[in-house]
């Protein structure tokens, strides 16, 4: 079976249910250049990926070959979608490959997409159509030259209509375009504007006349990806254009989390108005030596308490736990600790309380949290935490005379992966920000990319820290952030972020 699944303008929310429900099944996906990559996250790990974009004249795989690789991965028995920028069949060639699908009897399913036509418009402040501009829009492909004689455009005929124009693919013509309208009578002072990678974080977007846009195009540097709307509805960007006007548009900045953890920070931020480049620098897998954790499993009903210094530990270890008990009930009367808000409300989510947790969110301060609560003397305390962890919480607590089994329940590793292509861009043209959230996003981030060689490269780009911890691996590695958390979770750093840049609320 294949799918051929529009991928919306650029936007990932914007991906309908039914595409993001095929993403999530599919063996094969095929994509195109335009289609945001932070989709592609979306497909089982162990789904082929394939770039088939075609952007001018360079064609990854020739429309011939895309649509034969179709057909032989439906006809392998693979579930293939085909993503597609936008809508399928709107100024693709969705009809040739459901075609050519029909003709060699594979079966397929069209899933419509929201198109840039309308989407890149609305993200701008157009609204194409306006009781008091507009009763009709007309959408045109501006990509061959209207100097042409077999030129499919009637540009006098457009001219004449009183409606929106809409030119897709135009930008690298818009002089001879808006000539030609001029010229057969649509009047100079005509409001335009153009939006480049319209709905994504990276927007931008011009506004002129059909007299100087295209001297604006050239000062500017305004290239394709770009829609040019045409009409006095135009005139309303000045009220309507809530995208641009967030706080944070304009801004790029990196999150480093894992992929799993990354979403609350990434989406966040992106509320924002910000351009965030999911870059993980760190994977969680299962430690290498098991045994100390099945042990502490087997014996846990000899232990008072059970201490989580990260929500990874918590998520690890109930994975661990619910494999071998089928209550929660089976943690008997262990008391539980969290070094922080992120890890305690992590413990919530089991509707687990928290006895003990530091006001200060450093791992060390864990063990006067405890002590305020009861006397660590001969008090055994469960540990659970990653394989290469800080030394200071284990001294501290069994200072305060606690018998520590200190258990690895996961281990980080590097994150290589690009599958976003975020890492690409990044190394092309830096950032504003780059956040950090753990001490090992620090460690990883600079074995992967060299932050002095970074600093070096884009001496603008700026560190956030989301707490001391952090801070002190940054510190350590010879960088001082220019800003930390005073609340040391995702909505600290937020927050953080926020007032460095003069954000109120």
């Amino acid at each position: 079976m294949v799918y051929l699944v529009g991928a919306g303008p650029g936007d990932a929310g914007l991906l309908t249910l039914r595409g993001a429900e095929l993403l999530k099944r599919a063996d094969v996906v095929v994509y195109d250049a335009l289609v945001n990559k932070d989709l592609l996250a979306l497909p089982p790990k162990n789904a082929e990926i394939i770039y088939g974009g075609k952007r001018a004249k360079d064609h990854a795989i020739p429309q011939a070959e895309l649509n034969k690789l179709l057909i032989e991965k439906a006809r392998d028995g693979k579930t293939v979608v085909r993503l597609k920028g936008g809508d399928p069949y709107v100024f693709g060639r969705g009809g040739e490959e459901a075609e050519e699908l029909f003709d060699a009897g594979i079966p397929f399913e069209v899933v419509p997409g929201v198109t840039s036509i309308t989407a890149a418009a609305n993200y701008a402040g157009i609204p194409i159509t306006h009781r008091s501009h507009s009763s009709s829009f007309t959408v045109v492909t501006g990509h061959e030259d209207p100097n042409k004689e077999d030129w499919s455009v009637d540009w006098a005929w457009l001219a004449k209509e009183p409606g929106t124009k809409v030119i897709l693919m135009g930008v690298d013509r818009i002089r001879e375009i808006a000539s030609e309208l001029m010229a057969y009578g649509l009047r100079s002072e005509t409001p335009v504007g153009m939006v480049r990678w319209g709905t994504r974080g990276r927007q931008s977007s011009i506004d002129g006349t059909l007299g100087t846009i295209a001297d604006l195009v050239e000062k500017q540097q305004f290239g394709a990806p770009a829609v040019t709307v045409i009409g006095d509805v135009v005139k309303l960007r000045a009220k309507l254009n809530w995208f641009e006007k967030r706080p944070f548009f304009g801004k790029r900045i990196v999150v480093t989390r894992t992929r799993e953890q990354a979403s609350q920070l990434s989406h966040d931020l992106q509320e924002l108005g910000a351009e965030v480049l999911e870059i993980p620098t760190i994977r969680i897998e299962a430690p290498e030596n098991k045994s100390d954790l099945m042990d502490s499993l087997v014996g846990l009903g000899e232990f008072d308490w059970i201490v989580f210094t990260s929500p990874n530990g918590v998520s690890t270890f109930f994975e661990y736990f619910f494999k071998g008990f089928e209550d929660i009930r089976a943690l008997g009367n262990l008391r539980i600790g969290a070094v922080g808000p992120a890890t305690a409300a992590k413990l919530k989510e089991l509707h687990l309380r928290v006895d003990a947790m530091p006001e200060e969110y450093v791992a060390a301060k864990v063990a006067k949290a405890i002590a305020s609560f009861e006397s660590l003397e001969n008090l055994r305390i469960l540990l659970m935490r990653a394989e290469v962890s800080n030394a200071e919480l284990p001294k501290e607590l069994e200072t305060l005379g606690a018998i520590v089994d200190d258990v690895a329940c996961y281990r980080t590793v590097p994150e290589t992966a690009d599958v976003n292509g975020s890492a690409e861009r990044f190394l092309a043209s830096g950032a504003d920000w780059i956040t950090f959230t753990s001490s090992s996003t620090v460690e990883n981030f600079h074995k992967r990319f060299d932050l002095a060689k970074i600093k070096k490269q884009f001496p603008d780009v700026r560190l956030a820290s989301i707490g001391p911890e952090t801070t002190k691996t940054l510190r350590a590695l010879g960088f001082e952030p220019d800003i930390e958390a005073r609340e040391h979770n995702v909505s600290g750093l937020i927050k953080a972020l926020k007032d460095e840049m003069g954000v109120k609320g």
